[in-house]
């Protein structure tokens, strides 16, 4: 297992940018693929960008959100542009063991979570 811890989230106007941060500990993290999803209340859980080898985004996010991974410093990172209120929810990273690796959008195929941080874009 890796352990992932979340930041960086808040509250943002409409239209402005926020960097979520995503540090693991524990396991070789360069042998992971790291994920975000969100949920906004009364809602299942959304797949937003994943990293491993190349990078994934949800049709929602393209153009706006970038992921990058830094794995000496064992962090992934969430830059959200142009941000809009639809994009309010709570934001998870999650890790997958490359060898697991399959459904990027599935949160099934990921095995640990961090505990979210809360983002919210007013209008």
């Amino acid at each position: 297992q890796v352990q992932l811890v979340e930041s960086g989230g808040g509250l943002v106007q409409a239209g402005g940018s926020l960097r979520l941060s995503c540090a693991a500990s524990g396991r070789p993290f360069s042998s992971y693929a790291v994920g975000w999803f969100r949920q906004a209340p009364g809602k299942e859980r959304e797949f937003v960008a994943v990293i491993a080898w190349n990078t994934y985004y949800a049709d929602s996010v393209k153009g706006r959100f970038t992921i990058s991974r830094d794995n000496a410093k064992k962090t992934v990172y969430l830059q959200m542009n142009s941000l809009k209120s639809e994009d309010t929810a709570v934001y998870y990273c999650a890790a997958s063991p490359l060898s697991y690796y399959t459904d990027y959008n599935n949160p099934r195929t990921y095995d640990s979570w961090g505990q979210g941080t809360q983002v919210t874009v007013s209008s």
